[in-house]
């Protein structure tokens, strides 16, 4: 049977919603058929087993997370600076706060993870090398900070999405200025005496 690349997409987005709204217990193919209004059975011709499905999950969470080549032209003709990082991180953060639905789906997998060990593996394996990829870029483009720096900031996003997209510890306080407040701190942090 060939397989529609567009189903496939509608049916990992119908998995992603499900993951967000209902936590990986309501993640089965009976269940992505109906969030996504296809007829039974089709989740399961496109994703045979759950680990297919997962595999399959991770796989759209990198597709609509990607970077949008009409913000990243701009900031690539800029010269290297906290600034400029500062850019890219709030492109980051602007990014999985605007797909609210797969960054939580995204927490979900991580929870899911540690307590499966095959998904821990499928997961583990994307994120280490998403980390990877974005040490590369950073370095390649000259910004300041590596791999710890990447790492710290990769910690710092993580809780800043829990704290954005749940119950918001300081909700008068704008998404944007936390990101300029970890750029300021993480890449020039005040000496300790």
């Amino acid at each position: 049977m060939a397989r529609n690349p567009l189903r496939r997409s509608e049916l990992a987005d119908a998995g992603l919603r499900l993951l967000a709204t209902e936590g990986a217990r309501g993640l089965t193919h009976r269940a992505i058929d109906e969030e996504a209004a296809v007829p039974k059975g089709t989740a399961s011709n496109y994703f045979r087993t759950r680990a297919d499905v997962i595999a399959g999950l991770i796989e759209r969470i990198g597709e609509r997370l990607a970077p949008d080549a009409e913000v990243h032209e701009p900031l690539a003709a800029q010269p290297p600076s906290p600034e400029l990082f500062g850019a890219y991180i709030r492109d980051i953060v602007a990014r999985l706060l605007a797909n609210s639905d797969v960054t939580l789906a995204l927490f979900e997998l991580r929870l899911e993870a540690s307590r499966r060990p095959e998904i821990r593996e499928m997961l583990g394996g994307w994120q280490r090398s998403n980390f990877s990829a974005d040490v590369e870029f950073n370095l390649a483009a000259g910004l300041p900070g590596g791999r710890k720096e990447v790492a710290l900031f990769h910690y710092a996003i993580d809780g800043l999405l829990l704290d954005r997209l749940t119950y918001p510890i300081d909700p008068d306080t704008s998404t944007d200025e936390v990101v300029d407040a970890l750029v300021a701190g993480l890449l020039h942090p005040r000496s300790v005496p």
